[in-house]
């Protein structure tokens, strides 16, 4: 498979380089004290690590029932219907992170990803209405799921939650991630790509605990290049 893309869709600018912007902007907008707590946030999640039992290449995808934005279900496997595709977990529309990563993705991974017939699917905890939020906000051109309870998510291993100070800032800025979670809770994917070869294996497994990383088109698809 060529990893060739048409210099017309694709962004000289990183996700990292974006979201280094953003940040700027956002720790300026909510103050210092608000800042830290998401800065010592994530310097928590990366001093934890990953949990000892997490996806990895070589693993079978679980079987899932996922949720479309018009609330009607369907199953992963019939959602792939035996194509390799690539996965990625993300928090939710509320994300500023997830929104830049999707976004980004949207315009330089899902067009390459077609050229080579592979599926690019977006899964998240949050309701049919988040999904339909991520899809609408920056005019989504791939396949956008909901993942409610985290089923598929917990399977993978990969199911966290903000801690409690986090959620207590977020509370200040005017939000709850439960609220927006189809079960109500708080409970978050870490921001993760899988890569699933057309038998349903996973082949490239790429797992963040700090969510203001996530992984780069050119990893991916020199991941999707190695099927």
């Amino acid at each position: 498979m060529s990893s060739t893309q048409s210099t017309s869709t694709r962004s000289t600018t990183s996700i990292r380089s974006s979201v280094t912007e953003f940040t700027t902007g956002f720790n300026e907008a909510v103050g210092p004290v608000l800042a830290e707590v998401f800065a010592l946030e994530q310097k928590d999640l990366v001093s934890a690590g990953l949990p000892s039992a997490v996806v990895s290449a070589g693993d079978a995808l679980p079987e899932a029932t996922l949720v479309r934005a018009d609330g009607t279900t369907i199953r992963l496997p019939d959602e792939l219907a035996g194509s390799p595709a690539v996965l990625v977990f993300y928090r939710g529309a509320w994300c500023p992170y997830c929104n830049i990563t999707l976004k980004h993705y949207n315009e330089n991974l899902a067009p390459a990803l077609a050229e080579k017939g592979v599926r690019l699917v977006a899964i998240s905890p949050q309701t049919p209405e988040g999904t339909e939020a991520a899809i609408l906000k920056d005019d989504l051109s791939f396949t956008v799921l909901s993942d409610p309870g985290n089923a598929l998510a917990r399977r993978l291993g990969i199911v966290t939650a903000p801690s409690t100070e986090a959620q207590d800032a977020h509370g200040q800025l005017g939000f709850a991630v439960a609220d927006n979670n189809a079960d109500a809770t708080a409970a978050i994917p870490f921001p993760t790509v899988l890569v699933i070869a057309a038998d349903g294996v996973v082949t490239f497994a790429d797992i963040h605990v700090d969510y203001t990383s996530r992984t780069e088109v050119p990893v991916i698809l020199e991941a999707v290049d190695a099927l």
